[in-house]
């Protein structure tokens, strides 16, 4: 069973100076973050794009035994799954939003031995995921909209979806962490983390603060 009092801290790389990535991967890690967070854009699912499997690859060639946190903000996820897989993720999280077979691919992402996490953004309903909770290893609650870093936490429209999943996990004996992206800081961490989520991704408030290691620590602790 998956310990979901264990705090984790997942830096992402889309706040990073990618002209000196490896510094940037190693910093995160040294300053004690537990996964690398990578957020893949396509510019149709989200109004942005950032990067794809080379990219995924490359992290992976930089840092050998980091957890990489895969998050595909991506149209056709069955489409690039098999790529994100062979390029090194260790958990690979897909949206419920777009229209594409999303049992087939949950196959396909667990038959190749990584984690796997599904994602709803903030105007989704927890009913859209439900149906998939019994097969996940975490459950990402989007708490800004997708697409761009440095957005405002969305307490009101997320928070109940948290507290509702965590309910749905307790009373059905099931085995998902709870993750939110989007806004995170050590005041919206501590806010997270009361209503049951236990992994925070944040890439502004660590890649870009003062002290990462003091700004991770913040996180896990808050």
């Amino acid at each position: 069973m998956a310990n979901f009092n264990q705090r984790i801290i997942a830096p992402s790389l889309l706040a990073a100076n990618w002209k000196n990535l490896s510094d940037e991967c190693n910093r995160a890690i040294d300053s004690g973050g537990d996964w690398l967070h990578l957020d893949v854009m396509d510019g149709h699912f989200v109004e942005n794009i950032s990067f794809g499997p080379s990219f995924v690859k490359h992290v992976r060639e930089i840092a050998p035994n980091a957890f990489l946190d895969t998050h595909l903000m991506i149209e056709r996820p069955d489409n690039y799954v098999e790529s994100f897989i062979e390029s090194g993720s260790s958990n690979i999280t897909i949206h419920v939003e777009p229209k594409y077979d999303i049992s087939t691919t949950i196959q396909k992402i667990k038959e190749s031995g990584i984690s796997l996490g599904l994602a709803i953004n903030p105007e989704t309903s927890i009913e859209a995921a439900q149906p998939f909770l019994s097969q996940i290893d975490i459950l990402l609650v989007m708490t800004v909209v997708p697409g761009f870093g440095g957005q405002k936490f969305m307490d009101e429209e997320t928070m109940p979806k948290v507290r509702e999943a965590a309910k749905i996990r307790k009373e059905n004996n099931l085995n998902f962490h709870i993750q939110v992206d989007g806004g995170i800081t050590a005041t919206t961490a501590k806010i997270a983390a009361k209503n049951g989520a236990n992994i925070m991704v944040a890439g502004t408030n660590t890649f870009r603060a003062t002290d990462m290691r003091l700004a991770i620590d913040e996180l896990r602790n808050a």
